[in-house]
């Protein structure tokens, strides 16, 4: 598949300057469509569909700024990059706050008018790129690459996408393999900083003498080994966001000092007397229960609420459970080659097993052991056999589909699901709201099954 051309309209009196753009632009890709004057602009954008504009301000006829206002007026949606020469540059200010995408100063030098438009480019990718992610969270089973449309998920999105757009403190809380980091990342491509750098440190994985150099940089001679000054994660991550994994594993020593980063957003690297600002969106996770580390004094109680702005609770696997399928199917479709028309299918069995088993280990566990049973499968069907002993057996207890015949998923998770509904009633006598807390349902969610499945 050829790359895409960018296909762009000057707008220029000047012929000696619209003929040098379209030769410089030309060798670096780009189609380009030339016009002398606002009014013929105009025209050309009104019939075709350009990935960007330059047009200069001073023009006979009708100038930049007209352009600028009639396009605009018009519905246009193209980027307009404004080219002003000495004196006009007050009015290039003037049309960025009417819409002008940016302006260039002439006179300029030829790789300006490339890297503003590369820049640009860029820009307009992220903002696509973005777009496209939230109509996927509305649209389909995944949100940012998380995959689910489990109820206390859907709460997540939504919690996700209310402070996205925020610098706030996020302290996302999960046991181990709950996709913690992956939430980091949606908090960060969901926001305005996306197109700036996500840099993630395991606080747990990095030695306590480390630990420090690694988060706030050192100077050359600060220790034995610096034999070069080198930034740390805080500054590398700069204008972007920092994710603090583990962050109930960091020392004591350490914590007081990142209390002092987030109060004054400035660090101080290794052996050095001078701070540096930094403008970072700190993001922490963890599996431990920090309230009760606070209470004995293993985690600094300032430091905990700084860093719990805003929390973010996952649940685990086994509350989620109608996920399963979903992200089984998601797996085995990321590791199977040849794409959906040869995706290897889950036996019944094999799916009632899986929905059985209490998964400690989480979705990280399940992705593991959908990855060992593609190699084990034979004939394109993943059966109870392909699965670890463990939860293989696990399935035994729920019977809803015994035959090997009938290898239809839907059917399965509908057998699957009257098997639960039933003993989640058994369990509580009756008790239909009760029942629907344990199936983490709503509990006319529960009375419309109970309809359907025909239980009494």
């Amino acid at each position: 598949m050829m790359p895409r051309v960018g296909h762009i309209l000057v707008i220029d009196d000047e012929d000696n300057l619209r003929h040098m753009l379209s030769a410089m632009l030309s060798r670096q890709g780009y189609r380009i469509d030339t016009a002398a004057d606002g009014r013929q602009g105009l025209q050309l954008a009104s019939q075709t569909v350009y990935d960007f504009i330059l047009c200069d301000i001073r023009m006979p006829e009708l100038d930049g700024k007209g352009f600028l206002e009639r396009f605009l007026a018009e519905g246009g949606a193209t980027p307009v990059i404004m080219m002003s020469a000495y004196g006009t540059v007050d009015t290039a200010v003037e049309c960025m706050k009417l819409g002008a995408y940016d302006f260039i100063s002439k006179p300029f030098k030829k790789d300006e008018i490339v890297m503003v438009l590369r820049k640009a480019e860029e820009r307009e990718r992220l903002k696509a790129e973005n777009s496209r992610l939230r109509q996927e969270a509305d649209t389909s089973d995944s949100f940012c690459g998380i995959v689910s449309r489990a109820p206390a998920m859907l709460d997540v999105f939504s919690q996700i996408r209310r402070v996205a757009g925020l610098k706030t403190t996020v302290l996302i809380l999960g046991e181990s393999g709950t996709g913690k980091e992956l939430v980091a990342r949606a908090l960060h491509g969901a926001g305005a900083r996306c197109h700036k750098p996500f840099v993630a440190v395991n606080c747990a994985a990095i030695p306590e003498t480390l630990l420090e150099s690694e988060l706030f940089g050192h100077v050359r001679g600060a220790f034995t080994d610096a034999s070069a000054d080198k930034a740390g994660l805080f500054e590398q991550a700069d204008n972007g966001t920092l994710l603090l994994d583990e962050i109930g594993e960091m020392p004591l020593s350490l914590q007081v000092k990142l209390l002092r980063v987030l109060q004054e957003e400035e660090i101080r690297r290794l052996g050095s007397s001078a701070s540096r600002k930094v403008n970072v969106r700190v993001v922490s996770a963890t599996s431990r229960n920090l309230e009760e580390d606070v209470r004995t004094g293993r985690f600094r109680e300032d430091l905990y609420f700084r860093l719990n702005v805003f929390t973010i609770t996952l649940p685990p696997l086994r509350e989620r459970i109608e996920d399963i399928p979903r992200l089984a199917r998601h797996v085995i479709a990321r590791h199977t080659p040849g794409g959906e028309n040869v995706l290897p299918v889950l036996a019944p069995e094999a799916l009632r097993s899986l929905m059985s088993y209490d998964w400690p280990g989480n979705v990280r566990e399940l992705e593991n052991v959908i990855e060992r049973s593609l190699i084990m499968a034979d004939g394109g069907v993943i059966t109870g056999e392909c699965l670890p002993p463990s939860i293989a057996s696990a399935g035994a207890a729920v019977s809803g589909v015994k035959s090997d015949d009938d290898l239809s998923i839907k059917k399965a998770e509908e057998a699957i699901e009257r098997e639960l509904i039933a003993r989640a009633l058994a369990r509580t006598g009756g008790n239909r709201t009760h029942a629907a807390r344990i199936l983490e349902i709503s509990h006319r969610s529960l009375l419309y099954k109970l309809k359907e499945y025909g239980i009494e």
